[in-house]
């Protein structure tokens, strides 16, 4: 007979932590020299390079403090709660939610979201979740995010699950992705549900479009217990999620890395530039945010690129259009406000003029989406 612990030991490698490997794993964390320098250059950019001495004994010593009771996966989920009210109250203008009346809090889903940023997306998904009392999402990260071992311990703590997209070959791949899909298919059926980016990496450009390939490595699963593709996938509770952002803190970033890849013909990132990317998103600026949740997918679809086209309709459909993506539109309303619109030029002027178009037409892409 198979015990919980075998199956958890089956996934060791990619899965999130449990509630016995919590206290470990902060541990682990707090004596993370890397992740007490990070703090204390965040903290007191001024005063590290004199101080840091003195600051880093201290900073251990507060977050012991801080961490004295997190013994479980909950007690952790509640401290990420408390951080994300600090973090909205500073670096929004609200975040706002539809669609939560579709969800019971007897059913697992699988929630496939467009992707802007890379800790922000699912930590919202997650807050609107926690407010109405249901479980927060298990989250699929990227290997290329976990560079350094504290990034690693961070997100396996927030209930993340790591897709290896370092795997090479096809018969490495095939086990890589094997797993992957087993993994969701458990944990939806245990009772968790899962977040997932539409495609790989951010939609740079705006355009949220979902890639038939991660609805195949879903449907590798129900292969195994010899499903048809449209028959598995109305069991997984599939739910498209639409995450607008009034402004993205990364848009001068992103539409750099597009204009050096138009002009240059590829752009190399920075070793830690992911990570970079992650704390941008998390203290910069995002004025309002709004998130839709969509009714299940359950029918519309015979293949994966059908499946694909129904998830995109929805998300194209349920954006919340802000006065940022109408103005770069072109789009007249009178719902914008001078102010609003004197806030999006000056963002726009303050941006390179080489790549600046590239930003606005991130900008417009959902409303051009939208009207299509």
């Amino acid at each position: 007979m198979t015990t919980v612990l075998d199956e958890q030991d089956r996934y060791k490698e990619i899965r999130p932590y449990n509630d016995s490997e919590v206290p470990a794993a902060i541990e682990r964390l707090i004596s993370d020299e890397e992740l007490i320098s990070a703090v204390a250059r965040f903290r007191f950019p001024h005063a590290v390079n004199y101080f840091g001495w003195l600051l880093k004994p201290l900073i251990r010593r507060a977050l012991h403090k801080r961490v004295a009771n997190v013994r479980t996966v909950d007690d952790v989920q509640r401290q990420i709660a408390h951080f994300m009210e600090q973090m909205i109250a500073k670096t929004t203008d609200g975040v706002t939610y539809s669609g939560l009346e579709n969800l019971q809090s007897d059913k697992s889903y699988l929630f496939i979201s467009n992707h802007r940023d890379i800790a922000m997306d699912p930590a919202f998904v997650n807050w609107g979740l926690y407010q109405c009392g249901l479980d927060t999402v298990r989250i699929a990260i990227g290997d290329n995010l976990l560079r350094k071992p504290c990034a690693t311990e961070l997100m396996r703590l927030n209930k993340s699950f790591i897709v290896k997209r370092s795997a090479k070959g096809p018969r490495e791949m095939a086990k890589t992705f094997n797993e992957l899909s087993s993994y969701i298919a458990d944990s939806l059926q245990e009772g968790h549900s899962i977040w997932i980016a539409q495609k790989e990496g951010r939609a740079k450009d705006g355009d949220d479009r979902t890639d038939p390939a991660i609805l195949k490595m879903f449907h590798m699963a129900g292969k195994q217990k010899k499903l048809g593709f449209v028959e598995y996938m109305q069991q997984l509770n599939i739910v498209p999620v639409a995450i607008s952002y009034e402004y993205d803190p990364g848009d001068e970033a992103k539409a750099r890395e597009l204009y050096e890849t138009s002009t240059n013909g590829s752009y190399q990132k920075s070793e830690f530039e992911d990570i970079e990317s992650i704390v941008s998103g998390i203290v910069g600026y995002k004025g309002r945010v709004h998130v839709t949740i969509g009714k299940p997918v359950h029918d519309g679809f015979e293949t994966p690129e059908e499946l694909a086209q129904v998830i995109d309709r929805a998300i194209h459909s349920q954006y919340r259009l802000f006065s940022s993506n109408l103005l770069a539109a072109g789009i007249h309303s009178t719902d914008i406000t001078a102010e609003q619109q004197a806030q999006f030029e000056q963002r726009m002027a303050a941006m390179d003029s080489k790549w600046r178009d590239l930003a606005k037409a991130m900008y417009a892409q959902p409303a051009v989406n939208q009207q299509a």
